[in-house]
C-alpha cells in the first residue's frame, strides 16, 4: 500500500493594490492616481452621495473604471450609529436598495463603513450581515478591526452567537499608521487585526497628499466578490 501523497500546499493569496475615494471620480482624478502611485486593481467607492462626506458613484465612473478592468468596492456609509440589530437590518436594506438602482450583479459585496467615532454592538453587525446573506449580495464590514477597538469587541461578541458573522463576512480593516505609498512601495500585508478576524482587505494609508485617496491592500481570494 503505497503512503498517500500529501496534498500540495496552498499557496497564499496574492495581494493586489487599490485605493478608496470620497470624491468624484473621473478621466483626470484616475490618472491623478496612476501617476503619483500607481495603477490601482480595486477602487473603493460610495453608494449614494452623503452631504459633506462622500460623493456618490454614478454609471460613468463605473463605466470608467470597468473599461480599464479596475474592480469596485461598494461602500455604504449612510449612517452614523451601529447599534440595534433593527438598525443594521434597516441599513442593510437601504444599501440592498441603493447597490439594485446602479445594477450591481448578485454575489457581490457591500461593505457597512463603521467609523471609528460611531457607537458599535454586536447586534447591528448581526442585523447586517443577516440581511445581506438574504439578499442577492453579500456582507462586507469596514472598520478600525484592531486588538483593542470598539468594532473588534462587537465583532468579536457577534461570531459568538451567529458564526456566518466570521465565516461569510468580508473584512476590511483601517490600521492607516504606516501611511499612504506608492504602489511599488506597498508593506507587506500586515492588518494588525486579532487572529480570528480574517481580514481580507487592509487600508494601510489614508490621505493622501496629491490627489484624496487612501490606499489598499487586497487578498486575490476576494475579488469575485467585488464588482
Amino acid at each position: 500500500q503505497p503512503e498517500p501523497t500529501p496534498p500540495p500546499p496552498q499557496e497564499p493569496p496574492q495581494l493586489l493594490w487599490g485605493v478608496d475615494t470620497a470624491s468624484k471620480l473621473d478621466q483626470a482624478f484616475l490618472q491623478c492616481v496612476i501617476d503619483n502611485y500607481g495603477k490601482p486593481s480595486v477602487f473603493g467607492r460610495y453608494l449614494e452621495t452623503k452631504e459633506g462626506v462622500s460623493t456618490g458613484l454614478t454609471p460613468d465612473e463605473v463605466e470608467l473604471l470597468h473599461q480599464q478592468g479596475i474592480k469596485i468596492i461598494p461602500i455604504y456609509n449612510h449612517f452614523t450609529n451601529a447599534t440595534v440589530y433593527e438598525n443594521g437590518v434597516k441599513e442593510a436594506q437601504e444599501a440592498i436598495a441603493y447597490a439594485q438602482q446602479l445594477g450591481i450583479p448578485e454575489g457581490k459585496a457591500i461593505f457597512a463603513d463603521i467609523e471609528p467615532t460611531y457607537p458599535v454592538d454586536e447586534a447591528f453587525i448581526r442585523g447586517w450581515v443577516a440581511t445581506l446573506l438574504g439578499s442577492p449580495y453579500k456582507p462586507g464590514i469596514y472598520g478600525v478591526f484592531t486588538n483593542d477597538s470598539t468594532l473588534t469587541a462587537a465583532y468579536q461578541a457577534a461570531i459568538t452567537v451567529n458564526q456566518n458573522v466570521q465565516s461569510k463576512t468580508i473584512i476590511w480593516s483601517s490600521n492607516s499608521d504606516l501611511g499612504v505609498t506608492p504602489q511599488v512601495n506597498a508593506p507587506e500585508f500586515q492588518p494588525g487585526a486579532p487572529a480570528n478576524v480574517p481580514v481580507s482587505i487592509w487600508q494601510y494609508g489614508i490621505d493622501g497628499e496629491a490627489c484624496n485617496i487612501d490606499t489598499n491592500l487586497i487578498q486575490s481570494t476576494i475579488l469575485d466578490f467585488l464588482w
